[in-house]
């Protein structure tokens, strides 16, 4: 099923006896058989009051997902867990591979069955990431045939990139400052052209504090050199996979920083001024 992006967006306005066309039964079908559980360890308010230190080893962090997203012990870069392995990419703008020995603060994994996808098209006029959002909206909906914006999704896009525009973030030392802070000199890299998968969520704003409410993915390229959290991207030709999460593991880490950590009070403008790059702070 292969379709421009405008085709894809009108679609989601046609009825849903429409929308069931193609291969939608089948693909409904593979997602009803095994629901994605989305795994989680600590909580995006305590990553930004500064609870850096690793808790989960990563090992662990495997035996729960082969798709995700993090960071590492004392915020060293940015993680993505993609086909079962974990890349790590460092403020040096590199991908290194960490040992299943070290640990995360924060990272959120899924046994990624997707309930169904579609290949997009754009090359004319690559579509940028808010229309990608719209697109994987228009997905998510189409593979429970009802609305989707209450329940998490889980999401995996791989093709070309027209521009792809990352950060990670250094490694930090005792005593941590607030990750606002760190990232008001995050590095930035921008790349052009590049092949690679993008990986990552969509949670319910009823998950603020929890998570982080709306888009949140990271990108690794194809050979595996370079990556990041990504501030935004332009598509060529992609092939968008989604899976509908109907359940949340969250474990909580036992460190006294956690416990002491300040975490009734939302922190909405430091949450958004950590997801959007340097040029529009």
């Amino acid at each position: 099923m292969k379709k421009t992006l405008k085709a894809i967006i009108a679609t989601v306005c046609l009825s849903l006896v429409l929308l069931t066309g193609c291969t939608l039964e089948t693909e409904q079908t593979q997602g009803a058989a095994q629901d994605s559980v989305l795994f989680q360890t600590s909580t995006i308010h305590a990553l930004l009051d500064g609870v850096y230190d690793g808790s989960l080893p990563l090992g662990k962090l495997k035996e729960k997902g082969d798709l995700g997203i993090g960071t590492f012990d004392k915020l060293n870069g940015e993680m993505v867990l993609v086909d079962g392995e974990i890349y790590q990419v460092r403020a040096d703008g590199k991908v290194y591979r960490p040992s299943d020995s070290e640990t995360t603060p924060f990272a959120c994994a899924v046994k990624f069955v997707p309930d169904t996808q579609i290949n997009v098209d754009s090359s004319a006029k690559p579509a940028d990431d808010v229309e990608l959002k719209k697109v994987v909206d228009a997905l998510a909906n189409l593979s429970r045939m009802s609305l989707t914006k209450n329940f998490p999704i889980a999401v995996r896009i791989d093709g070309t990139f027209s521009k792809m525009k990352t950060r990670s973030v250094p490694a930090q030392e005792k005593p941590y400052p607030r990750l606002a802070e760190v990232t008001k000199n995050q590095p930035e890299f921008e790349f052009e052209n590049v092949k690679g998968t993008i990986v990552g969520f969509r949670l319910p704003d009823y998950l603020n504090g929890v998570n982080v409410p709306g888009y949140h993915w990271h990108f690794l390229s194809e050979d595996k050199t370079v990556g990041g959290h990504i501030l935004s991207f332009t598509a060529t030709e992609v092939t968008i996979q989604v899976a509908v999460i109907k359940d949340i593991r969250l474990s909580l880490p036992s460190s006294t920083a956690f416990g002491d950590s300040d975490l009734q009070n939302l922190k909405q403008d430091e949450l958004k001024a950590v997801e959007q790059d340097t040029a529009k702070k």
